[in-house]
């Protein structure tokens, strides 16, 4: 909105010439959605406790541990993250993106999701929100809204081919296969992010670190003259969405000082579903999908678990780990459970590492 309205101003006042630079308006929604968090954590958190008397409902499976440390916790706080990361970006990007407003689409729509299953695990006091038929169909509706957009929007073949990273020109067209690839992606990112959300911290710094990357990603892929030097794919457009990742970096970093343990809040589906949607849909946009699993690796790792965990179990009757997802596993063995959580913040940060490579190892 401020790019909008204030740049075209520049011509008289020559100092709003900045709002013409992607940086200034990362940076600028970076600190946006961060005092925002800041701003609106504790009165979100009251409001939470207020509506919330006994908290999330813990399970009863799970590490003994959490019965006793985090009873009475409330949930729901990505509506925090929610706040802050679509302020910031309203403010801060081109509100005649296209793409901006359809990585919104999915970011809010998936929160809305989230939020109707938090809101139904605390009425019933049990872990049984939604359906697991519903929540899809829901998920599935509006990831195929937001890639029949994007799609629309895109430029040629490019816009349904797939792209290989370390690889200078390899793209598989897939044509209107690419619909049902993109939705997937959104959707499985989505709950991969999930699934990792177990432990004070451990999943809002994974997400943190991988909107960060994908700030960059957005940034060198709408930028011609950066694809070209660095052979990705050109995609115009896609550099608005370095201003929505720098406000998912803010809203996270904001998160996480309520967040860190003992966490004063839990992200809760709200906040889970919508960031792991958020940047399942830019990764679409930035034709950078299978990147994506790189650079969120951790959230993959978590995934399979839960995977070979049922697989296994149902086949042999035998369980590979003692208890899924991953982190659980290693609480189980003992584990401190800030020592679980910064280890794998430092396994996310490698696999980021490695993601990032991908711009220069062709």
């Amino acid at each position: 909105m401020l790019f909008n309205l204030l740049y075209p101003l520049s011509d008289q006042i020559p100092p709003l010439n900045l709002f013409r630079y992607l940086t200034f308006r990362s940076g600028g929604a970076v600190i946006t959605a961060l005092f925002i968090s800041f701003l609106c954590g504790r009165r979100v958190i009251d409001w939470l406790k207020r509506k919330q008397r006994n908290g999330q409902p813990i399970r009863t499976d799970g590490p003994e541990s959490h019965l006793l440390t985090k009873q009475g916790t409330p949930t729901m706080g990505g509506v925090l993250i929610l706040l802050a990361v679509s302020i910031s970006t309203l403010l801060w990007a081109d509100l005649t993106n296209h793409f901006v407003w359809a990585v919104l689409l999915v970011t809010i729509g998936f929160g809305i999701v989230g939020f109707v299953d938090d809101y139904l695990k605390l009425t019933r006091r049990n872990h049984k929100g939604l359906s697991g038929r519903l929540k899809l169909f829901s998920q599935t509706a509006i990831a195929l809204l937001a890639t029949v957009w994007i799609v629309t929007v895109g430029r040629g073949p490019l816009a349904t081919s797939l792209a290989i990273p370390f690889f200078k020109s390899m793209l598989i067209d897939l044509g209107w296969f690419f619909i049902p690839f993109a939705v997937f992606v959104m959707i499985g990112t989505s709950n991969d992010v999930n699934l990792t959300d177990g432990l004070d911290g451990l999943a809002i710094v994974p997400v943190m670190i991988a909107a960060g990357c994908f700030a960059i990603f957005a940034y060198f892929t709408g930028n011609i003259i950066f694809s070209n030097y660095l052979l990705i794919h050109y995609v115009p457009g896609t550099g608005e969405l370095s201003v929505l990742c720098a406000a998912l970096v803010g809203a996270s970093l904001g998160f996480l000082w309520f967040n860190a343990p003992p966490a004063m809040v839990f992200i809760g589906d709200t906040g889970s579903l919508s960031c792991g949607g958020a940047l399942g849909a830019v990764s679409v946009v930035t034709k950078h999908e299978l990147v994506l699993a790189i650079v969120g690796g951790l959230f993959v790792l978590e995934t399979l678990s839960v995977i070979v965990q049922v697989a296994s179990f149902k086949l042999t009757g035998k369980r590979v780990f003692r208890m899924a997802p991953l982190h659980h596993h290693f609480e189980k063995k003992g584990w401190p459970e800030p020592t679980v959580v910064i280890r794998f913040w430092i396994i996310a940060s490698i696999l980021a590492l490695a993601g990032l490579s991908t711009l220069k190892v062709r």
